[in-house]
């Protein structure tokens, strides 16, 4: 039986091990074991939420979303990240209805996604059709400057 969750602390093993999965699959360095306790806490403590697809009690596909407020709209908005399906189980309909799920369960206005180019066909084949320019990430120099 296939169900929608949200995912609590109780089942990070599980969304540890599809992190590991997705990190293996895009070439990546595992997560740290310091990073995994960070995310942990942050997700113990609500500062981020996780959803996911319950597969006969397994966990086959998981997004987070982080909740801040966006000009684009005026109103509370969600980062949407996280996201990963197990191969088995791709071209299924989970994705759509997943990150339909998230969007509901997450009471925002908006999902925004940055995505890799090669990913941009697959996020407007599950809803996220309106473009917002680049999404870029501020990292300051290790030196200082």
């Amino acid at each position: 039986m296939r169900t929608l969750i949200e995912i609590g602390p109780e089942r990070f093993g599980e969304l540890a091990a599809l992190h590991r999965a997705y990190k293996d699959e895009i070439g990546e360095d595992a997560h740290a074991q310091a990073d995994m306790e960070s995310l942990n806490a942050a997700l113990a403590a609500g500062r981020i939420r996780f959803f996911g697809c319950d597969e006969n009690g397994t966990l086959v596909g998981c997004c987070s979303v982080c909740v801040t407020y966006s000009t684009f709209n005026y109103a509370a908005a969600g980062v949407f990240e996280d996201f990963y399906i197990l191969p088995e189980f791709r071209h299924t309909g989970i994705a759509r209805a997943l990150t339909a799920f998230a969007y509901k369960k997450s009471a925002v206005s908006s999902l925004m996604v940055g995505s890799a180019e090669c990913d941009v066909e697959m996020y407007s084949a599950i809803g996220f059709s309106a473009p917002l320019g680049k999404l870029l990430a501020y990292v300051p120099a290790e030196n200082g400057e």
